[in-house]
C-alpha cells in the first residue's frame, strides 16, 4: 500500500505526498469578494500540501452570501487571485479552486436578491450576514429556464479560474449548498427533469460537472460530494443508492479526483451516526478518491489509505494553525492548536501568522 508521503497524480498534477489542504472558508477577501495580500501570505506558507484546495469562492454574487468570501466572477477578482497562484506556484505547490454557489444558504441582505434553492424550502437556524445573524430566507426554485444561466455562471467562472492560474477547479457538491440540494430527497421537491428520480436529481450535478469539464478539461476538473447524513438541513433517505449514481456519471465523465466529506458521530463540523459510503462508492469510483474530515494523525490517515478505499487525505482544521502539516506530520511533530475566535475574523491574526515549526521552536 503506499504512503500518506508518496506522491500521487491528480490529474494532470503530480502532488508530492497525499496530505491535500481541504477546502476552508476563513472571510479576508473584500466586500467585493476580491481576494487581498495576506491571502497571498496564506496560501503560500502552505504550499507543501501535495495540492491545495481553496476556500470555497463564489461563481457569481446571487451564489456567495459568506460575509467577505472569494469569487470569480469579476475581472478584479481573477487579477488578485494571480497573485496568490503566482506565489504558491514560486513555491512549489498546486492550488486548485473550489468553485460555489451557496444555493438556499446565502441572505438577500449580502447578495441583493432572493436565495434560489432546487425548491421553495428553509434551512433552519440563521445565515451569517455583515448586520450580524439573520433568520434564513424561503429560497425560490428555480427555474427550467434558468439553468442554462447558472451553467453559464460556472463555465465563466472556471474560464477565470484558468485565467487566474490554477491548476484546475473543484466543484462544491457537498454541505448543503445548491448541487446538494438538487441531489437529496429531503430538500428536492421537483416534478420536473430536475427531481423525483435518483437519475434526475444527479442531473444538475452532471451537467454543472461537463460543463466545467469541457473548459478545463476532465483531467482538471473534481468535485466535493458529503454522501453520509445531515449536512446543514440537507439529507436523504437513501444515500448509498444516491452517491453511488452520482460517482458514476463523474466516473463516466473522467475527472481527476473525487473528494468525500464523511464526518463521524464525534465530527467537528456535522455529526451522524449514518455509515460512511465511501466504500460503497469506491467500488464504482476508478480514480483517485480523497476522504476527508476530522482527520489529525498519519495513523488515522495511513489506515484510511490502508484499508484501500482512500487514495490520498485532505485535511481541514489542522492546516489552519500549521502551515506546514505535512512536515508535522512526517516528522511526529506536535500540532499547534488554533482559535476558533480567528477563524472568520478579518487581518491576519489566527490567519497568516501561525509559525512553521522551525521557527516556532526557534
Amino acid at each position: 500500500m503506499p504512503s500518506l508521503f508518496d506522491p500521487i497524480q491528480l490529474g494532470t498534477i503530480h502532488a508530492p505526498n497525499r496530505i491535500l489542504m481541504a477546502p476552508l472558508t476563513r472571510g479576508r477577501a473584500t466586500r467585493d469578494a476580491v481576494p487581498t495580500d495576506i491571502m497571498v501570505d496564506y496560501y503560500t506558507q502552505r504550499a507543501s500540501a501535495g495540492l491545495i484546495i481553496t476556500e470555497a469562492t463564489g461563481i457569481s454574487r446571487e451564489g456567495l452570501g459568506w460575509p467577505f468570501a472569494p469569487g470569480l466572477w469579476t475581472d478584479e477578482q481573477v487579477e488578485h487571485w494571480k497573485a496568490v497562484t503566482d506565489s504558491v506556484h514560486a513555491s512549489g505547490g498546486h492550488i486548485v479552486v473550489q468553485l460555489w454557489h451557496m444555493g438556499r444558504q446565502v441572505h438577500s441582505s449580502v447578495t441583493g436578491v432572493a436565495p434560489v434553492s432546487s425548491s421553495a424550502t428553509r434551512t433552519a437556524g440563521q445565515a451569517h450576514t455583515y448586520e450580524g445573524k439573520k433568520d434564513f430566507e424561503v429560497a425560490r426554485p428555480l427555474e427550467l429556464a434558468e439553468i442554462p444561466r447558472l451553467l453559464a455562471d460556472y463555465e465563466h467562472a472556471t474560464k477565470n479560474a484558468l485565467r487566474a492560474g490554477f491548476d484546475g477547479v473543484q466543484i462544491h457538491g457537498a454541505n448543503g449548498y445548491l448541487i446538494d440540494q438538487f441531489l437529496r430527497d429531503n430538500a428536492n421537491f421537483r416534478d420536473d427533469i430536475y427531481g423525483g428520480s435518483i437519475e434526475n436529481r444527479i442531473r444538475l450535478m452532471r451537467e454543472v460537472t461537463e460543463r466545467v469539464a469541457s473548459v478545463a478539461g476532465a483531467e482538471r476538473t473534481s468535485i466535493r460530494l458529503s454522501p453520509n447524513g445531515d449536512s446543514q438541513g440537507v439529507d436523504d433517505s437513501n444515500p448509498v443508492a444516491l452517491f453511488t449514481a452520482a460517482a458514476k456519471a463523474l466516473d463516466e465523465i473522467g475527472i481527476a479526483f473525487l473528494e468525500l466529506r464523511e464526518p463521524g458521530p464525534d465530527g467537528t463540523f456535522g455529526r451522524t451516526d449514518v455509515p460512511k459510503v465511501s466504500p460503497a462508492i469506491r467500488q464504482v469510483f476508478s480514480k483517485p478518491l480523497v476522504l476527508n474530515s476530522d482527520y489529525r494523525s498519519v495513523a488515522q490517515a495511513q489506515a484510511a489509505i490502508d484499508s484501500g478505499v482512500a487514495d490520498a487525505i485532505a485535511f481541514g482544521r489542522p492546516f489552519i494553525s500549521n502551515p506546514d502539516l505535512p512536515e508535522r506530520l512526517r516528522t511526529g511533530a506536535p500540532l499547534a492548536e488554533g482559535n476558533p475566535a480567528t477563524w472568520y475574523s478579518q487581518g491576519a491574526e489566527g490567519y497568516s501568522d501561525y509559525p512553521a515549526l522551525e521557527t516556532a521552536t526557534a
